[in-house]
């Protein structure tokens, strides 16, 4: 969407694109080592135990050595942009201004490719920071479609990942997303309805809407990033590249009969009905 070499301006394009400059120019703050130590162990704690909210994430950090009080876990929680898939009071990342859509996949079966699209960001680890990894999967056959990697959770990577999706795949029926804020924000919600495609919202906290995109982020880290130690933000960019075109391509899931994402993608055909 920025394009830095454009005869335009940086700040002129975001205002056309109704983006914030301050998503353009951030350069993040330093993050204390005693925080992304816990950051760490939280980001392997909610992924493994996805339930709990902070006051159980606390005292599992104090389990492990890790002496934290609860309200800076919430606020390590919010930075990250996490919440316990659980209804949980005050753990919702959703702006309060902002439109929320129905979720419209209960009992629906999701039976062929380009049905039902998912995004979801997840937080990624460095060896001296963090990043967001945003993903556009195609739910049907597990696709990895389109990515953005960036060090904000800007509603921006959102509406990029989105929008080469839409240029490389066409337009699925449904685009179903959590209430975070990135996904509220008006610039994502008009992506999605201007394309012609219904816009669907998990439930606050509701872990069964939430389940298909937290195996994914499960796999990714456990495969990939968790084995790394990133050095800089375009270290994470290029390896989690490298990884997902593996997995898309070359990685068999035995929920898909043996056959890898793509395989399933391009042939269109049914897997074991899956109702969301």
């Amino acid at each position: 969407m920025i394009d830095r070499s454009h005869k335009l301006s940086v700040s002129r394009q975001a205002q056309l694109l109704n983006i914030s400059r301050g998503a353009v120019y951030y350069l993040p703050k330093p993050v204390a080592e005693s925080d992304l130590t816990l950051m760490h162990a939280i980001d392997k704690l909610h992924l493994d135990h996805p339930f709990m909210g902070s006051r159980q994430l606390r005292r599992a950090l104090c389990d492990q050595g890790l002496k934290v009080g609860r309200l800076h876990v919430r606020t390590l929680m919010r930075k990250m942009g996490i919440c316990a898939v659980a209804p949980q009071p005050g753990t919702s990342q959703r702006h309060p201004q902002h439109k929320v859509f129905p979720y419209l996949l209960r009992q629906m079966v999701i039976k062929r490719s380009n049905q039902v699209w998912a995004l979801d960001t997840t937080y990624i680890r460095m060896k001296k920071g963090f990043v967001y990894l945003t993903a556009v999967v195609d739910v049907h056959s597990r696709r990895i479609l389109a990515y953005r990697t960036a060090i904000t959770l800007e509603a921006i990577h959102a509406v990029e990942a989105l929008a080469q999706a839409f240029a490389r795949f066409g337009r699925p029926e449904i685009v179903n997303t959590d209430q975070g804020s990135q996904f509220t924000a008006q610039a994502f919600v008009d992506m999605v309805q201007s394309h012609g495609v219904k816009l669907s919202m998990d439930g606050r906290g509701a872990w069964r809407d939430n389940v298909f995109v937290e195996r994914i982020w499960r796999t990714v880290k456990y495969e990939r990033v968790y084995l790394r130690a990133y050095e800089t933000v375009s270290e994470a960019r290029q390896d989690i590249a490298q990884y997902i075109d593996w997995y898309n391509t070359a990685r068999p899931h035995s929920s898909l009969g043996g056959l890898t994402p793509k395989q399933v993608w391009d042939s269109g055909m049914p897997t074991l009905g899956m109702a969301a």
